[in-house]
């Protein structure tokens, strides 16, 4: 069985987008919306490293108990997509992803149903092989719920409760780090105005980081742990941007470092900045983007710090690190569940599924349009979950 959350049909529709180059980076033209009132952000996502390439997709029913989320795997030199999900597991929640070197990864399934915790698995050799690992509180409904480190030895879990906890892969016990009451309570959490937990991750050495949303004008709420307590870790935003509020949507690990995905503003206003940090603290900030009322729904992270986003009417972009610039993608093809996915070769995959086959798009070398390149019937158990 797989995995629960409703994602809507996606609109067809061209970005329009534009970003500035070099030290000094001017904020993008907003991109033209259709949503008046935007949906929330889907759990659907995807995540690469050098080897292997993670999609998380919603299939079956759009909701309920016949709503199965499915995990799919490309490996490096590979043009095939495959079913992935980890066995014996029911997915009626939505799986996290936390990636690992090479062609590892951990998935925690979000609670649904009948199901108050969820399931943690691991694999080190891209799936050939699924190893359970300590079943974690219930994992919150946001991304990045689930983190680890790069060699896989320990994780991070954000609660729905609010509550982040540690354990070592080959423990059977969870033990608690902070919750968003106590986070914003500390000197660091009332400097932001803490108001919500939204994502966890480890940086490249080993130190934990927490995310989250701030009350307090041009506040970026990344933090990070420091002995036994909290520092303020989040990138010092441009003074235009003093006057607005920002949201950490994803916080995920790079080969090259700690990859943010923010939202600074609200409504008509809000715009999109992904940031880098490096092990040494710095940060690097790409050009923003205007969502001019629409929201993001999925998202994807290749290997060495590229990032996209797919928005809730249809259009998306995709930058490649630190020193690109947004690159506007031709519409993907509307489905009941998508996704971008940014494999090492370079390439951008859009992922598509409707009922219980998922169709794989890949785009041109223009970069003008999508090309039907695979499709994939996926055997949907209804009626299991009932």
């Amino acid at each position: 069985m797989r995995v629960s959350g409703k994602i809507g049909v996606l609109a067809l529709g061209v970005l329009v987008l534009c970003a500035g180059c070099g030290s000094t980076r001017a904020p993008s033209p907003a991109i033209a919306s259709r949503t008046a009132s935007p949906p929330a952000m889907s759990l659907a996502e995807s995540t690469a490293t050098s080897q292997a390439t993670w999609a998380v997709l919603s299939m079956g029913a759009q909701s309920g108990p016949n709503e199965f989320w499915q995990l799919f795997l490309l490996t490096a030199g590979s043009r095939q997509w495959k079913l992935d999900t980890p066995p014996d597991i029911a997915t009626n929640g939505a799986p996290a992803l936390a990636g690992l070197a090479g062609p590892g990864l951990i998935a925690g399934v979000r609670p649904s149903l009948y199901l108050s915790y969820s399931p943690v698995s691991r694999t080190s050799d891209g799936g050939k092989t699924w190893t359970a690992g300590p079943p974690a509180p219930g994992l919150a409904s946001v991304p990045d719920a689930l983190a680890a480190t790069p060699g896989g030895s320990q994780m991070l879990a954000l609660s729905k409760t609010g509550r982040v906890a540690s354990s070592a892969v080959t423990s059977s016990e969870w033990r608690g780090l902070v919750t968003e009451r106590s986070l914003a309570a500390s000197a660091a959490g009332r400097a932001c105005g803490l108001t919500a937990l939204t994502a966890v991750a480890y940086a490249p050495a080993g130190t934990p980081l927490v995310a989250g949303d701030c009350g307090k004008a041009g506040a970026a709420g990344i933090f990070a742990r420091s002995g036994s307590s909290w520092r303020s870790a989040g990138p010092v935003l441009p003074a235009a941007w003093s006057g607005q509020e920002v949201r950490v949507l994803r916080l995920v690990a790079s080969s090259s470092g700690s990859v943010a995905l923010l939202q600074t503003g609200t409504g008509s206003a809000a715009r999109l900045v992904v940031g880098w940090r490096a092990d040494s603290g710095q940060w690097t900030l790409s050009p923003a983007v205007g969502l001019a009322g629409s929201a993001v729904r999925s998202t994807a992270f290749g290997d060495a710090g590229a990032a996209a986003v797919l928005l809730a009417n249809g259009r998306g972009a995709m930058i490649a690190g630190p020193s690109g610039a947004w690159r506007q993608l031709p519409a993907v093809p509307a489905a009941s569940s998508a996704t971008l996915a940014l494999p090492a070769s370079g390439q951008a995959d859009a992922l598509t599924a409707a009922a219980g086959t998922l169709t794989v798009w890949q785009l041109n070398r223009a970069g003008a349009a999508w090309t039907r390149v695979q499709s994939v019937k996926v055997p949907i158990q209804y009626g299991s979950s009932g």
